[in-house]
């Protein structure tokens, strides 16, 4: 037989997902894999249970069904300050994993490179590969998670096409600045490139910190391809519900990269989801208040027990230090947690392209009582994981 395909053979599977099968494996109280354990909005409930007696079984528009881009634009707008245009700057995708993926094939050729901020979300390398580009990464030093200027245009100085932004940053938990997203975007002017922006937790942001849309900046909307997803929002990240803005030249190249990729989202979801696109500004503002307080249970049990850790300034993830307990390896850690102590974590050594074995995430994500217990379990942390 011929040999496969080359691009994927530095490729592991996704650690995150991989360690969610170790937690099932230990019954472990899983803060790996970030997604909750508490139910979606009921009316969201509730619209679905009608979406599927409706006549919502067969294909939707391919680029989004029409009431779900309209109400997407509609709040989009209002929390961007753009005006997004329903037919003409969105396509709906499965997941934002979909959505990344579309808008980097949608702007790299074979050979080009992209700026990856590191630590990263792992699917980000492995896009622009998939892409055929070269990513290359620029540090976000813990524990403040900044970069060096200097850094990040030597990277553009090297034909970078495009730059990838998580903001709010998984895994760093790391709100980017005003100052810092203006630096970026004077970069991006400079050396015409393009700037994917990953921003599914964009509510998901904590006082005084703000989040502000790379998109919204001065001259940047036809720069950037702005991805999302409902699935952190509404707690629904089953659903694979994602989307992408941008001007109307970009997403003509997005909506045919998508229609071979996927063909089309979901469509009784979507039809369900239009309600929650619909939900009053108090709906966002109990969200942060909510994971505000999941933040200050979970953080503060960990300052209780003395393990140290970072401090996110938005989305749902903390990184703890373990270096302490003298492991070579953060996968073997986690892997011994879930046996020992009973709490899944991720080991962080997947999220940075320099060897770094330092950390393991945590999310929060969870019901209080989800908290609780992995909190109970991690008291024992200390003794537990000697080496």
């Amino acid at each position: 037989m011929r040999e496969l395909s080359k691009r994927t053979e530095d490729f592991t599977d996704s650690v995150i997902r991989r360690m969610t099968r170790i937690s099932n494996r230990y019954n472990a109280v899983n803060l790996s894999q970030g997604f909750p354990d508490f139910d979606p909005p009921k009316e969201m409930l509730d619209a679905l249970k009608k979406a599927t007696d409706g006549d919502f079984h067969q294909y939707s528009i391919t680029w989004g069904a029409k009431n779900f881009r309209e109400a997407l634009a509609k709040k989009q707008s209002k929390f961007m300050g753009i005006d997004i245009n329903p037919e003409e700057n969105i396509v709906v995708t499965c997941g934002s994993t979909e959505a990344m993926m579309a808008a980097m094939m949608s702007v790299v050729d074979e050979g080009d490179k992209v700026v990856v901020f590191s630590p990263f979300y792992e699917n980000y390398g492995a896009d622009a590969i998939l892409s055929g580009a070269k990513p290359i990464y620029v540090s976000l030093n813990p524990p403040t998670f900044s970069f060096d200027r200097k850094e990040l245009e030597d990277a553009f100085k090297q034909g970078a096409k495009a730059l990838i932004l998580c903001n709010p940053s998984n895994p760093s938990g790391k709100v980017f600045t005003l100052d810092e997203l203006m630096y970026i975007a004077s970069l991006a002017e400079k050396y015409d490139a393009y700037v994917i922006t990953d921003e599914v937790y964009e509510h998901i942001v904590y006082k005084p910190n703000k989040h502000i849309y790379f998109a919204s900046l001065p001259g940047m909307f036809n720069r950037t391809i702005s991805c999302s997803s409902l699935s952190k929002t509404y707690s629904i990240t089953g659903w694979r519900l994602g989307y992408v803005i941008a001007s109307k030249e970009v997403i003509e190249v997005v909506k045919k990269v998508h229609d071979f990729l996927t063909v089309g989202a979901a469509a009784p979801l979507q039809e369900a989801a239009v309600v929650g696109l619909e939900f009053e500004d108090k709906y966002y503002e109990d969200l942060a208040k909510d994971y505000e307080a999941k933040r200050e249970l979970f953080v503060g049990g960990l300052d209780k027990l003395g393990i140290k850790h970072t401090n996110p300034q938005g989305a749902y993830y903390v990184l703890v230090d373990i270096s302490e307990f003298g492991y070579e390896s953060d996968l073997d850690f986690c892997e011994k947690m879930c046996e020992r102590v009973g709490v899944a974590a991720v080991p962080c050594s997947c999220f940075f392209k320099t060897e770094e074995n330092r950390y393991i995430r945590f999310h929060f994500a969870k019901k209080e009582e989800t908290l609780k217990e992995a909190l109970k379990r991690l008291e024992k942390m200390k003794e537990l994981m000697k080496k």
